[in-house]
């Protein structure tokens, strides 16, 4: 099994620190809005990958974290008059039931800040005992970047770069520009707690380390997140954890590509955000799952207007052949081995969804052609993909349940329209193209096309 690190920026063997046990975290969300899409292919991209693992047979203990407390909760804690604390526990519970919806699953730890403050002030009190932190004087205290000769070990960057594309505070208490913030002093009227330099909270890039140093100890096997936290957020985990311990913090580190919408990259600034909420009030939730996995996992996502629609259209087809074949062949039970190894060989190379999705369309254009033949090995196609593809998330609803819900409702046709169809249907039969003709035009006057097969017609509003 491959996966790519973006540490070393290649595809390699995954080999785990403790053979049987993966220890793996992905960075969550902060709790100042909605969940968007983006937070959504978040989620689902790391819980495919924990299941996947675990039909491997690892023992995988998954842990990730909400930011709880950060400057944009209290801004909003300030524009609702809510407390910054009970905001957050608020957004919590709306985005847990929103990944609920989505049947995302939640994963073995889940870790808050506010949890751990007590952790994170005695992670940056042994900062400071090894010469890796100081006190600005101020009552904040920051990481001495020049003290850690590994830091752009991830991103690839210099000291100079680090200046650029990242908002850096010209704090006259710092040692350096580029140092950062690992506790900040709290301001008048702000959320705060007790440390040894007075009132404060922490700093946005440490509550990931001490939460990770709690849940797993020294070393993880494997760091997710988007692709966006490569810096500043994971450089500096790193720079924190491996300063604190002398060893090396994750052994693979994993980043998921970004939302786009119709190209343009999503931000409340152009407008574009694309709720889970939203998108999941229009669309089923395996509709969801098939479009955020039908392209690599590390490449950016274009969401474009049509994605989610045809994802959808996708599954209708697909549940309306599982729903043919399995009320012909009921009591036929057995699977298909190779599509289970050939599930597993994509998603053995660095959890290639994208290729185990195409293969969908072969397997059903098989068990179509089956189907047609009477002959019960395509109920073994449909069996195994429910079997494999549930990984995924895919193919877990009763289908007709699902075609009930999601598939397009036949719309009523007028008796008249209906009269003026039969009547034409009749001059076909009897060879008057004339009349023939005369009604279909009769029909788009009324507002209905008109389309003729060996069965007999359709009529779809024009």
């Amino acid at each position: 099994m491959k996966i790519y690190n973006s540490l070393t920026r290649r595809k390699e063997e995954f080999i785990p620190i403790e053979e049987g046990k993966v220890k793996m975290y992905a960075c969550g969300i902060t709790v100042s809005g909605d969940a968007h899409i983006g937070h959504g292919f978040q989620a689902l991209v790391y819980d495919v990958f924990r299941k996947f693992l675990e039909k491997q047979g690892y023992a995988v203990s998954y842990a990730r974290n909400y930011t709880d407390v950060d400057d944009k909760i209290i801004a909003k804690s300030r524009e609702t008059g809510i407390p910054a604390d009970e905001y957050a526990r608020m957004m919590i519970a709306k985005i847990d039931g929103i990944m609920a919806k989505a049947n995302i699953d939640e994963p073995t730890v889940w870790l808050k800040a506010t949890e751990h403050i007590g952790d994170i002030v005695s992670f940056i009190e042994e900062l400071i005992r090894r010469g890796h932190a100081y006190e600005g004087g101020n009552g904040d205290v920051y990481f001495d970047v020049d003290s850690f000769p590994a830091y752009g070990q991830l991103s690839g960057r210099s000291k100079e770069d680090m200046l650029d594309g990242v908002r850096v505070e010209n704090d006259e208490n710092k040692k350096n520009a580029y140092d950062f913030t690992l506790w900040k002093a709290a301001k008048p009227g702000e959320i705060a707690w007790d440390s040894p330099w007075g009132k404060g909270r922490p700093g946005w890039h440490i509550e990931c380390s001490a939460m990770n140093h709690v849940a797993f100890g020294e070393r993880i096997d494997i760091h997710g997140g988007g692709r966006d936290l490569v810096f500043p957020h994971h450089e500096n985990e790193i720079a924190q954890s491996e300063a604190l311990t002398g060893q090396k913090f994750a052994k693979y580190w994993m980043h998921n590509g970004l939302i786009k919408v119709n190209g343009q990259k999503m931000s409340k600034s152009l407008g574009n955000v694309l709720l889970m909420e939203d998108v999941l009030a229009k669309y089923s939730d395996e509709a969801l799952k098939l479009a955020l996995l039908s392209s690599n996992y590390r490449a950016d996502l274009n969401v474009t207007d049509n994605l989610f629609p045809d994802a959808e259209a996708h599954l209708i087809k697909f549940y309306t052949l599982i729903e043919k074949i399995e009320a012909a062949f009921p009591e036929e039970e057995g699977g298909m081995p190779e599509i289970d190894a050939k599930f597993d060989a994509a998603m053995g190379d660095d959890f290639n969804a994208a290729l185990a999705i195409g293969n969908l369309f072969g397997y059903f254009k098989e068990a179509g052609k089956l189907l047609a033949e009477g002959n019960p090995e395509a109920k073994k196609i449909v069996n195994q993909i429910r079997r494999t593809y549930g990984l995924l998330g895919l193919f877990k609803k009763d289908a007709k349940t699902y075609l009930t819900q999601y598939a397009p409702k036949e719309e009523e046709v007028p008796a008249e329209v209906k009269a003026v169809a039969e009547e034409r249907w009749a001059a076909r039969a009897a060879k008057n193209w004339a009349k023939s003709d005369e009604l279909r035009e009769k029909l788009k006057e009324m507002g209905y096309a008109v389309k003729d097969s060996k069965e007999g017609y359709t009529l779809s509003k024009i």
